[in-house]
């Protein structure tokens, strides 16, 4: 297309297109910004819409960036196939909606995440979907609770905010048993961690916004897991909207990088905090998996032979008061796995939701403070922590 060939207002609407790279391509994948793609003929575009010679064609139904994030989880996690999602309760709400149907059962941790915890017992009553919460710890409660109808288990590899660790090994064999599947959160652990599939998970999901990313720069969800569980959970996607932006995803890319680097760190610094705060007069409890006191210890020391990740929680003497000296040093933020440390507090936030009587039922008091265990060096965390409690 030349300047001679048509008027200004065509030539700034098509200009653009040729600048395609040719004979080198860049190292970092580019961002596809574009809502929508061009096909050269019909049959391009049939192959296209019937699967034959997979592309992209409209934003919602996906981006390049969110294909190649799609297939590094997979890659990670050691499954047939992944979905991302614009958030973490999209890629799980998905997930679930494409495993059950109106007349279905699901069993979940009672101590779930809290916005899970109100997905599947308020919502999904309202679709029809029976909900059972139980001691996910405790497999005589789960087996228990199991019902003709049961078609998913529902656990954490970690639980929020209080770190117990369920058995996904028995939990997937006695899903399995009784022809359902376990679905599992990986999002506290991630697959340097932890890896559910390689302990007959069949769906795993996690918000990307923590270690995955890891910076608190990018907003998303992926669930991985069989490709048939997979592939319903896409329609199902698609039709509600939870499409992640192609920015997200690109930034979750890049994140994942360092996703092993990072987590030996973050792992490291939290198992030595717990060692502190364990021996602290003004603490009361701590709660991470590292720890000889913890009930799932054993456990955990044979699930998770490279480290527990960055999360622990600590019931602390004057919360309050522990939180302001911190001030300037490790933020109060909501969320977590940010490569600084960060701290929360479960009572106002993620289970916030719950009545009081289910948040103390749950073990979660106003005084439990959950602390994101960052990179930084460890004395530095250290200092700070012992500093604040004196």
């Amino acid at each position: 297309m030349t300047s001679t060939d048509y008027d200004l207002t065509t030539l700034a609407a098509r200009c653009g297109e040729e600048a395609r790279p040719n004979a080198s391509v860049p190292l970092a994948e580019p961002i596809y910004q574009s809502t929508v793609y061009a096909y050269p003929d019909l049959d391009a575009l049939e192959d296209s819409m019937s699967g034959r010679q997979p592309s992209s064609f409209y934003y919602r139904n996906g981006t390049p960036n969110a294909a190649t994030l799609e297939r590094a989880m997979s890659l990670l996690e050691g499954t047939e196939a992944s979905l991302v999602a614009g958030s973490g309760m999209a890629a799980i709400s998905a997930a679930l909606l494409g495993a059950l149907k109106a007349g279905d059962h699901i069993i979940t941790d009672a101590r779930v995440y809290g916005v899970s915890y109100a997905l599947l017992g308020e919502e999904f009553p309202r679709l029809g979907i029976e909900t059972s919460f139980v001691d996910a710890c405790n497999l005589d409660e789960v087996r228990a609770a199991i019902k003709a109808n049961t078609k998913v288990i529902h656990v954490e590899s970690l639980t929020n905010p209080l770190l117990t660790v369920p058995d996904v090994p028995a939990l997937a064999e006695l899903a399995h048993a009784h022809g359902a599947i376990l679905s599992v959160d990986n999002t506290f652990a991630s697959p340097a961690v932890f890896r559910p599939a390689d302990h007959g998970a069949d769906l795993v999901t996690h918000s990307l916004s923590k270690y995955l990313s890891g910076h608190s720069t990018a907003f998303g969800g992926v669930a991985c897991g069989r490709a048939d569980i997979i592939a319903s959970a896409r329609t199902r996607l698609l039709r509600l909207g939870g499409t992640i932006s192609a920015f997200d995803a690109w930034m979750t890319m890049q994140g994942l990088k360092t996703l092993g680097l990072r987590m030996r760190a973050h792992s490291g610094n939290a198992q030595a905090l717990a060692d502190v705060l364990a021996n602290h007069p003004r603490v009361k409890r701590v709660y991470h998996p590292g720890l000889g006191s913890h009930p799932q210890f054993e456990r955990a020391a044979e699930l998770f032979p490279n480290g527990f990740g960055g999360m622990l929680s600590a019931d602390i003497d004057d919360a309050p008061g522990f939180v302001k000296a911190l001030a300037g040093k490790i933020p109060l933020a909501p969320s977590l796995a940010d490569v600084q440390s960060t701290l929360s507090w479960p009572w106002g936030t993620s289970h916030r939701a719950l009545s009081e009587q289910e948040r103390r039922r749950l073990g979660i008091t106003p005084g439990l403070l959950r602390i994101s265990v960052g990179i930084e060096d460890a004395g530095d965390i250290l200092g700070d922590v012992e500093g604040a409690l004196e």
